[in-house]
């Protein structure tokens, strides 16, 4: 895998916190697929820029565990395809279909945190995306290296997971060769630090210098 870069400032509801860790809040998100055996694309979704928390962000579907969804895998994955329902109205059908393929945990020194289950989802067979106009705005498919190279010219913003996330995924050839990879895989929690040098902010990765 590709080394991973170094970010220099947190973005859009990323704030630094200089006190006490808040307690992060169970979430879940769908990285949607399609490309097959040939190609691989990845479906983001823009935020309302109205929105208190990384307003017009492009992110993976997704959002926090709602309490009647319980706790543990089967809340993640119950979560992760409620969330894909509700902002790409994707309907999936198993949830034990789902392909874990990371957890990230917001850095203790940013004030909204989150523990975040990433899962994997090929597009079913005749469904296609669509927002909803108020939580989602816009929507794309986007090939990683594509939406990594739209960030770097400002067309479209991203925060550092989904970065991250894309810098993996543009690894892979295919959808299926990603599958493949991912299939069995264990998944390991991240989380970031955040370390102050000067006036710049930077997030580090486990294994990197200075973490």
């Amino acid at each position: 895998m590709r080394a991973p870069q170094r970010s220099e400032r947190p973005g859009p509801g990323e704030e630094y916190n200089g006190g006490e860790p808040v307690e992060p809040r169970q979430a879940a998100s769908v990285i949607l697929l399609r490309g097959g055996g040939g190609a691989l694309e990845v479906l983001l979704v823009r935020r309302t820029p109205q929105a208190r928390f990384m307003g017009g962000v492009w992110v993976f579907p997704g959002g926090a565990v709602d309490a009647h969804e319980g706790d543990g895998d089967e809340a993640h994955r119950t979560a992760a395809l409620r969330e894909l329902s509700e902002e790409a109205a994707i309907e999936l059908d198993d949830p034990a279909a789902l392909v874990k393929f990371s957890r990230w945990i917001t850095p203790a020194e940013v004030k909204i945190r989150f523990d975040t289950h990433f899962f994997l989802a090929p597009l079913p067979a005749g469904q296609e995306p669509r927002i909803d106009g108020e939580e989602c705005v816009d929507l794309g498919w986007f090939t990683p290296r594509a939406a990594l190279e739209a960030h770097v010219a400002e067309q479209i913003a991203l925060v550092f997971p989904t970065i991250k996330h894309l810098e993996q995924l543009s690894d892979f050839a295919s959808v299926d060769a990603l599958l493949r990879y991912s299939n069995g895989r264990e998944v390991l929690p991240v989380e970031p630090k955040v370390v102050l040098e000067g006036e710049v902010a930077r997030i580090l990765l486990p294994g990197e210098p200075g973490y």
